[in-house]
């Protein structure tokens, strides 16, 4: 009957067992702080009370580990049983949707992240969710990666998260999250760190090694995946400055670097690191510094005209920039959208050009 249960439910009696131990703590706390200084049970109390605390954490670290391999098991079922993630070692930090901003595609596309101690999980929610909920498209490893906050007009909230594996530009939903998802990531990233430095520092010692030191600073070109210049943020090749169209010269990009080239600038084979060494696609200027081939100019050389000047999307390369509509005909007609820059090293002259990242101002 109920009076016999004390008018609990089965839940509360389930809860008993586990609340046992920090009972007999507070009981002997309260035991300890009554009795008399000369009293002849205070020392063995106070023995007792040291090790219902141990006992106490050892508890505490045990349902806390429980949880983190519940935690770890069920992501594990949602992701169909596909990533092995259900190890020790492992520790789930934040999970949630975001939106994943294409190169090619102007609107944003639905995606899902888990990030762990060690890895980001970058998956796609199905939409027949039998059995999974999502499926593991990238896996990037939280050693070596980057993460910050992009200026981006267009989609606002934005973030890159820069791998070995994959670099992504992605999207939150409001400035707290983006923040939040920043902040996550960051704290994963200096924890690895810290705990390679501690590693390093045991084994290599107090000196150190100055040429590993050396070698972090060396260019990453082909060491880790590049952040793709989104298509319509160009019009022409960003290499030989030649027009885009959609028959004769369509728009390629370059694994080592991510700049939109034609078929005849990126028409080169180079082996990336972070591709497992096999050969992808890259512009002649990155096959010449990760092969060492110099190649010969098939045209020559001309002289830089007033208007081969790279845009810029940043402030800190111009006093102002952004998109103007420019004047259109006698006729009323409106005219074109242009971006417009007014550069801190030339401050007496607009250049306008047809997208953010052109290399050459038509005007």
């Amino acid at each position: 009957s109920s009076e016999a249960s004390g008018s609990l439910t089965l839940q509360h009696h389930m809860l008993e067992p586990v609340q046992r131990i920090p009972r007999y703590e507070l009981l002997l706390k309260e035991y300890v702080q009554k009795l008399p200084a000369q009293a002849p049970d205070l020392a063995d109390a106070q023995k007792a009370l040291d090790m219902i605390f141990l006992a106490a954490q050892h508890s505490n670290a045990a349902i806390t580990e429980m949880e983190r391999l519940q935690d770890l098991w069920d992501v594990y079922q949602r992701l169909g049983l596909e990533d092995d993630i259900v190890d020790p070692s492992n520790t789930l930090l934040r999970e949630g949707p975001v939106l994943k901003i294409s190169f090619r595609r102007s609107d944003p596309m639905e995606r899902y992240l888990f990030l762990f101690n060690n890895m980001l999980l970058y998956c796609i929610p199905k939409v027949i969710q039998v059995g999974a909920q999502f499926q593991v498209r990238t896996r990037i490893d939280v050693a070596g990666m980057k993460v910050r906050e992009l200026t981006d007009a267009e989609f606002p909230h934005s973030f890159l998260v820069s791998g070995k594996q994959r670099t992504l530009e992605l999207q939150a939903r409001s400035q707290e999250e983006m923040i939040s998802w920043i902040q996550a990531c960051q704290a994963a990233i200096d924890q690895i760190e810290k705990r390679n430095e501690t590693f390093k520092a045991a084994v290599q010692g107090p000196e150190g090694d100055t040429q590993e030191q050396e070698q972090l600073q060396s260019e990453e070109l082909g060491l880790r995946a590049p952040q793709w210049v989104r298509d319509k943020m160009v019009t022409m090749c960003m290499r030989c400055r030649e027009p885009f169209n959609a028959l004769t010269r369509r728009r390629h990009h370059c694994r080592a670097c991510g700049y939109v080239v034609c078929a005849k600038c990126s028409d080169y084979r180079a082996e990336l690191k972070y591709d497992g060494n096999r050969p992808n696609r890259v512009c002649f200027h990155c096959y010449t510094f990760l092969t060492g081939n110099v190649l010969r100019e098939d045209k020559e050389d001309k002289k830089r005209g007033i208007l081969e000047k790279g845009s810029t999307t940043g402030s800190e390369q111009s006093i102002m920039c952004g998109f103007l509509q420019l004047v259109g005909d006698k006729w009323g007609k409106s005219g074109p959208r242009g971006w417009c820059v007014i550069p801190r090293d030339d401050p007496l002259v607009l250049y306008v050009y047809a997208a953010p990242q052109d290399m050459r101002a038509h005007t």
